[in-house]
């Protein structure tokens, strides 16, 4: 009663079709039910016995079929009437959809839900011309793709964000964030949005930008800026400025850099310092790739 309280019961019969519902789920594992038989003596449930099916919810199925030949919309009718209070949710919910669908097709219907979403993806009602979208979820309405950019299957583009063009996305733009024309966001990375963490401060990212895979920026860059691969800057970061000899000049904060240009971003693999110094060589996207846009 400490524990539990006073309106604890213990059901043996509810743990008994857990048991062997839980045996059904998991095909080929044996599950050994054993009570007190005192706790069950003038009930059904048995005192002990094995749950092991080899074939799973198949065999669930043939023992309520029981060899008989039926049309699979009655037999799942029949599995819901008389199954309703023994099965786990999981099951007794995939069963339910399973014969919805299986009615659907039969009267020429079929319902696909892509998205439970506030914004569904901007394809079901405009396609920019000129872009390329591998995977249209990935795009939600609200967003604004210019002519030349691509979208790749791990790029994703919130609403009230978008890539001027031409531009390659594979990674992250977050809401209220802009990329300029010929920046290149690698596989992974990320951009903090005015709704996460950003605050007032709208990011953005320049022309001739390039985050590296895994990467990521919390604060807005300027034109032909470069973050290295695996380097994520906040607006807090610590940054030790370096000469164009590489030698320590002095340390900021990477939100007094905020949309400057020309400055590439990296970590020293020796001391793990983030370092920041002048970008030298501005990227180019390859045009292969945007000419069929």
């Amino acid at each position: 009663p400490e524990i539990f309280g006073t309106k604890a019961r213990f059901e043996p019969e509810r743990l008994h079709r857990m048991a062997r519902s839980k045996a059904y789920l998991f095909r080929g594992v044996e599950i050994r039910w054993s009570c007190d038989p005192a706790l069950v003596e003038g009930r059904p449930t048995p005192a002990r016995e094995t749950f092991h099916f080899p074939q799973g919810l198949s065999d669930f199925l043939a023992s309520l079929l029981e060899g008989r030949e039926t049309d699979q919309g009655v037999a799942l009718r029949a599995l819901l009437r008389r199954h309703r209070e023994g099965l786990l949710p999981s099951i007794l919910q995939m069963f339910r959809r399973l014969l919805d669908e299986r009615e659907g097709r039969l009267r020429g219907e079929l319902l696909e839900v892509s998205c439970v979403d506030k914004f569904p993806k901007m394809t079901n009602y405009v396609v920019p011309g000129g872009v390329r979208i591998a995977h249209t979820a990935r795009v939600r309405l609200g967003a604004y793709l210019g002519e030349g950019t691509t979208v790749m299957h791990e790029g994703f583009v919130n609403f009230n964000a978008g890539s001027d063009g031409p531009g390659m996305i594979e990674g992250r733009i977050s809401a209220g964030v802009f990329v300029g024309a010929g920046s290149d966001l690698g596989g992974g990375c990320s951009t903090i949005g005015t709704l996460s963490g950003g605050g007032n401060i709208v990011i953005s990212i320049g022309r001739e930008c390039l985050i590296g895979a895994n990467g990521g920026v919390g604060i807005p860059l300027g034109d032909r800026c470069t973050v290295e691969a695996g380097l994520f800057i906040t607006a807090g970061t610590k940054l030790t400025m370096l000469d164009a000899e590489g030698m320590p000049v002095e340390t900021v904060k990477a939100r007094d850099l905020a949309g400057k240009s020309d400055l590439l971003f990296r970590r020293n693999s020796t001391t793990g310092a983030v370092e920041c110094l002048t970008n030298r060589s501005a990227i180019e996207l390859n045009e292969a790739l945007h000419a069929h846009n």
